[in-house]
């Protein structure tokens, strides 16, 4: 007997508050960062409209406080936020939490412990036997390995996983500075939760293999530093040149390995780590621009968020431009290391 590949059965956001793009850098950031001019360019070209904040720079400015002060923020917004995702998964999936059998939390914005993982399967209602995995510190390609790691739990035991992506980097709002990597951070991220159920068959996408590749030499290109004043982004401009040398050989063996092709892929889920990145992507493989439409409108209606942004996509995909029983669809995702992740999956009815 042949098993079936694990499948995504349904999948959950939330989000705590929006403020337009414009209306952050007039109204906080023009003066933030001193109206530099190049910060009004970074900010002007990012492609994002509309973003998300637990922290509302309108409302409240943190860049001066702790790590400490910004870690007690992160317990308490995210659970209501994290409580709502994986809810709403589960509810897509119909399944109740005390059929889940392993959870999955990834985040690189925040610590605690007791952690997410153990505070929410207990208000959620798991069972006190399942199994959790806490994923952190990996930044925006983390969903990918995550979700590999609960779809190896659900091929191996055949009960049911929960991945939740919870990242609230408005808490990390850093004090001003004319360093341009800043301006580019504080110019895209945003705060999301995002969760799916992965389940041993039904109707989805299901999984069907990984594949990473890190450039160790360019390491240093993309960095989250633990600082005194929170976590800290090193994002050098050179990312996209670097990542280009590499995605076109990770898609193609990915795909080989499965005698398929650029060609044979229907749907693309590429994370939005910025405008530039996606011009990259769609040039190394050749794809149309229309291919990346459900990147470009998660950019653009939700900024990045992190770990949570490809899973983002993969909704946006499904829900408007689904794909047929037996169409293929590849997620792509970069970050510190510096480090790409693909995934292949399959629709199956």
């Amino acid at each position: 007997m042949v098993s079936l590949p694990p499948v995504i059965r349904g999948s959950g956001h939330a989000y705590p508050g929006s403020v337009g793009q414009q209306r952050l850098w007039d109204e906080f950031f023009d003066q933030h960062f001193s109206g530099n001019r190049i910060a009004r360019r970074v900010f002007s070209s990012s492609s994002v409209e509309v973003r998300h904040a637990v922290a509302n720079p309108l409302a409240e400015n943190i860049s001066g406080w702790s790590t400490g002060q910004r870690m007690a923020r992160f317990s308490q917004d995210a659970m209501p936020l994290g409580k709502d995702a994986v809810a709403s998964a589960l509810s897509a999936a119909r399944l109740d939490a005390s059929e889940v059998g392993m959870f999955v939390v990834t985040s690189c914005t925040g610590y605690a412990t007791p952690g997410l993982d153990i505070l929410l399967a207990r208000d959620l209602g798991m069972p006190a036997d399942v199994q959790r995995l806490c994923i952190g510190h990996m930044g925006c390609y983390a969903a990918i390995p995550s979700l590999g790691a609960a779809a190896d739990f659900v091929a191996a035991r055949q009960r049911p996983a929960v991945l939740l992506c919870l990242e609230l980097t408005s808490l990390h709002l850093q004090p001003p500075t004319d360093d341009v990597e800043q301006i580019v951070a504080h110019a895209l991220f945003s705060d999301a939760a995002s969760a799916v159920v992965v389940a041993p068959a039904g109707a989805g996408l299901a999984l069907i293999d990984v594949a990473a590749s890190t450039d160790v030499a360019n390491a240093a290109l993309m960095t989250w530093d633990v600082t005194d004043h929170g976590f800290r982004m090193g994002l050098s401009p050179r990312v996209p040149d670097v990542l280009a040398l590499h995605v076109r050989r990770v898609v193609d063996e990915l795909l080989e390995r499965h005698h398929l092709t650029v060609a044979d892929v229907t749907g693309w889920a590429v994370h939005p780590g910025g405008p530039r990145i996606l011009d990259v992507v769609a040039e190394q493989l050749g794809l149309a621009e229309s291919t990346l439409q459900a990147s470009r409108t998660v950019l653009r209606e939700h900024g990045n968020c992190s770990s949570a942004t490809v899973l983002m996509v993969l909704d946006e995909l499904t829900r408007t431009s689904p794909v047929a029983a037996g169409g293929h669809v590849v997620a792509l995702a970069f970050g510190p290391g510096l480090t790409l992740y693909a995934a292949l999956l399959t629709a199956q009815a």
